[in-house]
């Protein structure tokens, strides 16, 4: 099973990205709101015995930690020629933390520079659907530990786990 560790926009987000065209452009598939995950780390194909260490490891590096601002835009971006993407802000040391807890379940294999983005398009993405203005602020207060049970033509996100972000003490 594909797993990741992301945030959600909220409704008022969706809404924002809903907003920016989505030209039909050959080679181009355009993702479902469903699919919109902020990804703090994509861990690939992960047994199903390592879900629940997973979880209790994201639970246990993340208890305390505050909620974390994001900001999102200026202007979408073409990632790679395969993707499309709204950048995101604000969510590096998260990403940090998550990756911390869970190297020692899921090892890095590729290692690359942490960047935050919601996916909207895939394929042979052309530069000119790069560059759409887009802005908005949110507060994300929950991390997912995300199943993609997706088939052709019909997104399927099923929420494994759910850390609140809560800015509580730490035990010492």
């Amino acid at each position: 099973m594909r797993l990741s560790v992301a945030v959600r926009p909220p409704a008022g987000i969706v809404r924002v990205l809903g907003e920016l065209p989505r030209t039909p452009t050959p080679g181009v598939s355009w993702a479902d709101p469903a699919q919109w995950l902020v990804k703090l780390r994509p861990l690939g194909h992960v047994p199903e015995r390592l879900f629940a260490p997973l979880a209790d490891a994201l639970a246990a590096e993340l208890a305390g930690a505050a909620p974390v601002t994001c900001g999102l835009g200026p202007a979408t971006r073409r990632l790679g020629g395969q993707w499309l993407g709204a950048p995101v802000t604000g969510l590096e040391e998260l990403a940090a933390a998550v990756f911390e807890a869970t190297a020692g379940l899921v090892p890095v294999t590729h290692p690359q520079p942490f960047q935050a983005d919601v996916v909207l398009a895939r394929g042979r993405v052309p530069a000119s659907l790069a560059g759409e203005p887009v802005a908005g602020e949110w507060v994300a207060d929950t991390v997912l530990l995300v199943a993609d049970r997706s088939a052709p033509g019909r997104p399927l996100f099923e929420d494994l786990a759910t850390i609140r972000l809560t800015e509580e003490p730490r035990d010492a």
